[in-house]
């Protein structure tokens, strides 16, 4: 294989055409109707009923035969064996820890974009409340430069420039 041919098999981004970026989590809206489906799996796994139904299923393969009930070869065939039912719920556990965190980092992400756009809102409305004081420290250059004013805000009178003594 050539360095050709593997840069044949990656799209613009850098990631495979087959499979998405493997570093990053999935969209906050699914793109495709698999990735809709895929999206309920680890609900699905980490629900309260279905953990439950792990835990009736470990009583009934693993804790009753240890009580000298009999299970029947059948049921351990269909319903597999104390590894199979104690990896499936700590597989559900874990399902409902990442869907705990990937939740918590999606808030936390929503909730410092907003706090970036509120701080951005309150700094440009400083500037234009205080527009003569930024100019004076020398925080907007350009055409209005230190001394310069800003324009009147509706309804207030034209003001004396206060260096200039009229």
């Amino acid at each position: 294989m050539t360095a050709d041919s593997s840069q044949a098999a990656q799209d613009d981004t850098g990631s495979s055409r087959l499979m998405g970026s493997t570093n990053d989590l999935a969209d906050d809206t699914p793109r495709s109707r698999l990735d809709q489906v895929l999206q309920w799996v680890p609900r699905i796994l980490s629900s309260k009923p279905h953990v439950i139904a792990l835990v009736a299923l470990g009583v009934y393969l693993i804790v009753l035969p240890l009580l000298g009930v009999m299970v029947s070869a059948k049921s351990e065939l269909i319903g597999g064996n104390y590894t199979n039912v104690t990896s499936d719920i700590a597989a559900s556990i874990a399902a409902g820890g990442t869907l705990h965190l990937v939740n918590q980092g999606r808030k936390r992400r929503q909730m410092d974009e907003e706090r970036l756009r509120l701080a951005r809102e309150t700094h440009q409305l400083l500037h234009q409340v205080y527009g003569d004081a930024a100019r004076q420290l020398g925080h907007i250059t350009g055409a209005a430069g230190p001394g310069a004013r800003r324009p009147p805000l509706p309804g207030e009178p034209d003001r004396l420039d206060p260096g200039g003594g009229t």
